[in-house]
C-alpha cells in the first residue's frame, strides 16, 4: 500500500510539473532562417507562426519560386528547432521517471 501512495504522488508531481511544461512551451519563441538569413520564421512552442520577414531583394517578379521555397526551409527549420526545445523540457522534466521505450511526451 505504500508503494501504492507513493506512486500516486509521483503521478501528481508528474501532472503538476507537465502543466508547467506546456505553459513553458506557450511561452516559447524560436526563430528560423534560410537563405543566409534572407528570409527569417518566428514561431511559438505550439508550431504557429508569429512572424515572416523577407529580405527586399528577394521581391521580384523572377525570384518567387526561390522565395517560396526559402520561406518553408525557414518554417521547417524553425519547427526543428520548436520540437527540439520541446524535446530537451520533456526529458529534463521525466529524467528518472519509468517511461516505456516510444511514449511521447507532452501528450
Amino acid at each position: 500500500m505504500r508503494d501504492l501512495m507513493g506512486m500516486m504522488g509521483k503521478v501528481k508531481e508528474m501532472q503538476e510539473k507537465m502543466a508547467g511544461l506546456q505553459e513553458e512551451v506557450e511561452k516559447l519563441e524560436v526563430e528560423g532562417k534560410s537563405g543566409g538569413g534572407m528570409v527569417t520564421v518566428r514561431l511559438n512552442g505550439k508550431g504557429v507562426m508569429l512572424s515572416l520577414a523577407i529580405d527586399p531583394v528577394l521581391l521580384t517578379q523572377e525570384e518567387v519560386e526561390i522565395l517560396e521555397d526559402l520561406i518553408v526551409a525557414a518554417h521547417n527549420d524553425a519547427k526543428g528547432k520548436v520540437d527540439a526545445a520541446v524535446q530537451s523540457k520533456t526529458q529534463e522534466l521525466t529524467a528518472g521517471l519509468p517511461i516505456p521505450p516510444g511514449m511521447k511526451l507532452p501528450f
